[in-house]
């Protein structure tokens, strides 16, 4: 090993995590299938545990964790179904170090190097642990049947369709919930998937499956992928076949509340008519030179709005007809929206959402959501066979909890004549740099474009 620790490391204060290079401190390194950037549970664990604290990782993997875990002085049980994965596992966390070696710096005055525990065990059954002993859970589960990671091993969740595996995934949160201890964090990596030209919001399902078990959302952090090729062959394929690279994973942090909600507070907020729909004309200007073609776009905070527009306007109105319905905040109840406005057969409808960014209450959330389904609905007749349907919208935090709004959408849109298409992640050039000092929370930077097509 050259190094135990990674070189000019800053923790993260944002909710986009950007890592251009995977991480080869220590054992680390990219030879397991599917195994995350050590970045990430770096940051985890020195942002939701203490020196001396349990980690639980119940797919081990590699040992990906279960190594950070050795060189940041937290103690760590790892799992995994795959015995070959645990065998792995324990060449890569046998490593001498010393106590001033740790790679970071504490306060504590009793720091100490564990060696983790590693064993061959199901993620579904933590029967072997007690009640509320784990100070933190930090894993990358498979993305259902997209990686196989043994020869057909039963039990193994990498081989179960995406239905199935989120059921398994309910026994594996369920778990999680019984075993960590009130007040403290989940830690879960996972992405999208694609079927037939559409996306499968699996992320989305998964934090469902979380939230349902009895967690609250702290984070939804966005983690960017760097190994998606933007020209040449794939630029002009995105362009003639409308699709998108599939260029970002979730990490939802949950936490287990200390104790339970009370919603009582929320339901007496009535000001439903301060946020209102205003339909603006079709912003035409001059076409970009190219166009964005994964599903994360970094722009630039000079003309952030106007690139974003271009980049929905030029690929999905095709030059047609296309309303743009914008949701802003109001003094008085004022809806200017009407479905004497509407044009038929129209290419595109652009829903913006701009009120988002001024911190609304939970009862303009509600407002806000119902309204966005009732447009979709009276719009759709309008909209020819092969248009589309985009939502520009962002997640917001209340009482220190996120309220997942490109999930509560996506959630929300069911019906037989919208696909969903794609899954965007929009967030500013240079976002991360300009947050200092971290603090109890992370500064959310990113907003989503939720793409849906109309086929009749």
């Amino acid at each position: 090993m050259k190094t135990f620790y990674p070189k000019d490391f800053k923790e993260e204060q944002t909710t986009v995590w950007s890592f251009k290079q995977r991480g080869n401190w220590a054992t680390h390194s990219g030879e397991y299938r599917g195994n995350w950037s050590p970045y990430i549970p770096r940051n985890v664990i020195l942002k939701y545990s203490k020196t001396g604290e349990l980690v639980l990782d119940y797919f081990c993997g590699a040992g990906t964790t279960a190594v950070e875990c050795k060189l940041l002085g937290r103690r760590c049980i790892a799992l995994d179904i795959n015995d070959k994965a645990i065998e792995l596992a324990k060449k890569n966390v046998d490593f001498n170090m010393k106590v001033p070696q740790l790679s970071f710096v504490d306060e504590g005055k009793h720091l100490e190097v564990y060696e983790p525990e590693l064993k061959v065990g199901d993620a579904r059954d933590l029967s072997f642990l007690q009640d509320n002993s784990i100070d933190l859970i930090c894993a990358h589960p498979p993305y259902a049947n997209i990686i196989h990671y043994t020869n057909s091993k039963e039990g193994d969740l990498s081989f179960f369709e995406i239905e199935d595996f989120l059921k398994e995934m309910s026994k594996v949160a369920k778990e999680s919930f019984r075993v960590l201890k009130p007040g403290r964090q989940c830690a879960i990596l996972i992405g999208d998937t694609r079927r037939k030209k559409y996306v499968i919001p699996l992320g989305f399902k998964l934090i469902n499956v979380y939230l349902d078990a009895g967690f609250k959302l702290r984070e939804l952090i966005i983690k960017r992928q760097h190994n998606c090729k933007t020209t040449g062959f794939w630029y002009a394929n995105s362009i003639k076949y409308n699709f998108l690279l599939l260029a970002h994973e979730y990490l939802p942090i949950f936490e287990k509340p200390k104790s339970p909600v009370l919603l009582s507070v929320r339901e007496r907020e009535i000001d439903y008519g301060l946020v209102t729909p205003t339909l603006e004309p079709p912003l035409l200007k001059e076409k970009l030179d190219k166009l964005e073609t994964t599903t994360v776009w970094i722009l630039p905070e000079k003309d952030f709005e106007e690139r974003l527009n271009k980049n929905i306007i030029d690929r999905y109105s095709a030059g047609k007809n296309c309303s743009i319905v914008t949701f802003v905040s109001r003094l008085k109840n004022e809806t200017i929206f009407s479905e004497e406005s509407i044009e038929k057969d129209k290419q595109l409808l652009f829903i913006k959402s701009p009120f988002l960014n001024n911190s609304p209450s939970f009862a303009k959330i509600e407002h806000y959501l119902k309204k966005v389904e009732e447009i979709v609905m009276q719009e759709l007749p309008n909209l020819n066979g092969r248009g589309f349907v985009v939502i520009q919208t962002q997640d917001i935090r209340i009482d220190g909890y996120i309220e997942p709004l490109g999930k509560r959408i996506v959630d929300m849109l069911i019906h037989d004549n919208l696909w969903l298409k794609e899954i965007v992640i929009v967030t500013q050039e240079g976002a991360n740099s300009k947050t200092q000092n971290p603090k109890e929370h992370l500064k959310i930077v990113h907003q989503y474009l939720l793409i849906y097509e109309v086929k009749k």
